[in-house]
C-alpha cells in the first residue's frame, strides 16, 4: 500500500483545508452544470432559434459551429485566466471567472438569434475556460502533499454532481412544457435550463470573501518569483526552462487528447441517439406525436447512466494513480476509451443499447479527466503552475473545436451518403484515432507518485 493511501487522504485535512477543497469543488461543479446545461439545450434551443422548416441535419450542424465557438472561448479564458493566476492570485481570479460564467450563461436565456446565442456561449466560455487551472491549483498548493492526489480525484468525481444537475433540469423543464401540464410555454425549456446556469454566481460571496491565496504563492510572491510585466510573462517563463518546455508539451498532447476525445466526438454521442432513437421508436409504431417525448426521456435516461459511469471511472482512475502511477492510469484509460468509444458508436442503435453503452462510454471517457486535475498542477512550479496547467488543459479546447468542425465535415462529405445515424457513427469511429496520440506521449512522461510538488 502506498503513501498516500496508508492513510486517507481525508484524514489529512483541516478544516480550512475543507474550506478550500469543498469552495474549489464547487466552483468546477458549477462550471460542469453549465457545460452539460449547454450540451442537453444546445439542439433545443438552436431548433427554436432557427426558421421551422430548417432540416434537423442543419440544425445539428449549427450545434456543432457553436459547440467549437464555445470550445474557443473555452481556450482563450484558460489562457488568460491561468496566467492572471500566476500574476495575480488564484483565489481572486477565481472569483472573476466564476462571476462571468453564471452572468453569460443566464444571460443566455434570452438569445433571440443564433447569433446572440453563439455571442453568449463564447464569453461563458470565457470564464468557464478559467475555472480548472485556479481550481487545480489552488487545491494542489493548499492541501498536504499526501492528500493532494485523492483531493484532485475527488474534485472531478464530484463533477458528475453538477453533469447530474443539468440532466434533472432537463427532465423538469421538459416536463412542465408538456401540453398536459403548460407550466411554460412548449419549446422553451432550453432557456429556463440557461437561466439556472446563474445560481453559481452566489459562489462569488464565498471566493471574495473567505478564501485565501496558498501558501506557495505567497511565498513566491514575497520572494518576487512571481512573472512580472505582460501576460505573456508566465508562457514566457515555462518556454524559457528545458524541464518546464518538456513538461508542458506533454501535459498539452495528454490533456488535448481527452478533450477532444470528449467534446469532438463523445459530445456527439446525443445526436446519433436522436437518430437512431428516431427510427427505433418509428419501427416500433410508437404514435407519431409522442416520438419526440419519447426520444427526449431515453437521450435523458442515457445522459444520467453515462454520468453515473464517469463518476465510477474518475474514482477508478485516481485509485490507480495512487497505487500503479499516473503513467500506468493514463495508460489504461486512454485504451479503454478508444475501445469503448468506438464499440458504442458502431452498435448504438436503440434506446436499450444506449442505456449500458453509455455509463462505459462515461467511465472510459471521463476517466483520464481526474488525471488531468492530479496530473497537471503536478508538472509546473509555483510561479506557473496556474499557467502550464491551464494552457495544458485548454489547448485542447481549439483542437477540439477544429475537431467538433472536422467531425461536421465527416458527416455531410465522406459520409454524408450514408445517412444522418451512419454518418455520425463513422465520423465519430474515424475521430477515435486521437486516443492514440495520448498513449504515444506517455513514454516521455515524467512519473510524478509520491512526489512533493516542483517549487
Amino acid at each position: 500500500m502506498t503513501d498516500e493511501l496508508r492513510v486517507r487522504w481525508y484524514r489529512q485535512l483541516t478544516g480550512y483545508h475543507w474550506f478550500v477543497f469543498l469552495v474549489a469543488s464547487a466552483c468546477w461543479c458549477f462550471d460542469c452544470l453549465d457545460q452539460r446545461l449547454f450540451s442537453l439545450a444546445r439542439i433545443p434551443a438552436l431548433r427554436s432559434l432557427t426558421p421551422a422548416d430548417t432540416p434537423i441535419g442543419a440544425v445539428q450542424a449549427l450545434g456543432k459551429d457553436v459547440t467549437a465557438i464555445f470550445l474557443v472561448g473555452w481556450g482563450i479564458g484558460g489562457l488568460i485566466f491561468g496566467a492572471l493566476g500566476d500574476r495575480w492570485g488564484r483565489a481572486r481570479m477565481l472569483t472573476i471567472t466564476v462571476l462571468l460564467y453564471s452572468v453569460f450563461t443566464g444571460l443566455t436565456f434570452f438569445s433571440q438569434t443564433y447569433w446572440d446565442f453563439a455571442a453568449c456561449r463564447f464569453i461563458t466560455g470565457l470564464g468557464v475556460g478559467g475555472v480548472f487551472g485556479l481550481a487545480v491549483a489552488l487545491i494542489a498548493e493548499t492541501v498536504p502533499d499526501g492528500a493532494r492526489a485523492g483531493a484532485l480525484g475527488m474534485l472531478q468525481v464530484l463533477s458528475t454532481i453538477g453533469n447530474l444537475s443539468a440532466g434533472a433540469f432537463k427532465t423538469l423543464f421538459d416536463y412542465f412544457q408538456r401540453p398536459d401540464v403548460a407550466l411554460i410555454a412548449e419549446g422553451s425549456a432550453w432557456r429556463y435550463m440557461f437561466l439556472v446556469g446563474a445560481l453559481p454566481a452566489a459562489l462569488v460571496i464565498f471566493t471574495a470573501k473567505f478564501l485565501r491565496e496558498p501558501e506557495p504563492w505567497l511565498r513566491a510572491k514575497a520572494e518576487g518569483r512571481l512573472p512580472a510585466g505582460s501576460i505573456l510573462a508566465p508562457y514566457f517563463g515555462l518556454l524559457a526552462e528545458k524541464q518546464w518546455r518538456k513538461n508542458l508539451l506533454v501535459g498539452a498532447v495528454l490533456a488535448s487528447t481527452g478533450v477532444i476525445g470528449l467534446w469532438a466526438i463523445g459530445e456527439y454521442a446525443v445526436d446519433l441517439q436522436r437518430s437512431v432513437f428516431r427510427l427505433h421508436y418509428e419501427q416500433q409504431g410508437a404514435p407519431t406525436d409522442e416520438i419526440p417525448h419519447l426520444i427526449d426521456s431515453a437521450i435523458t435516461r442515457a445522459y444520467l447512466l453515462n454520468m453515473i459511469g464517469a463518476a465510477f471511472g474518475m474514482w477508478a482512475f485516481t485509485r490507480v494513480a495512487m497505487t500503479l502511477g499516473r503513467r500506468a492510469a493514463f495508460a489504461m484509460g486512454f485504451t479503454a476509451a478508444l475501445a469503448v468509444t468506438a464499440m458504442s458508436y458502431y452498435w448504438m442503435n436503440s434506446p436499450a443499447d444506449a442505456y449500458w453503452m453509455m455509463p462505459l462510454m462515461g467511465a472510459a471517457q471521463l476517466a483520464p479527466f481526474a488525471g488531468f486535475a492530479i496530473y497537471l498542477p503536478e508538472l509546473f512550479p509555483s510561479r506557473l503552475r496556474s499557467t502550464g496547467t491551464s494552457f495544458c488543459y485548454n489547448l485542447g479546447r481549439f483542437a477540439a473545436a477544429g475537431g467538433s468542425l472536422f467531425s461536421a465535415k465527416l458527416a455531410t462529405g465522406a459520409y454524408g451518403h450514408l445517412g444522418s445515424p451512419l454518418m455520425e457513427r463513422y465520423s465519430a469511429i474515424t475521430m477515435c484515432v486521437i486516443f492514440l496520440a495520448g498513449l504515444a506521449i506517455l513514454p516521455f512522461a515524467p512519473e510524478t507518485r509520491n512526489r512533493p510538488l516542483p517549487q
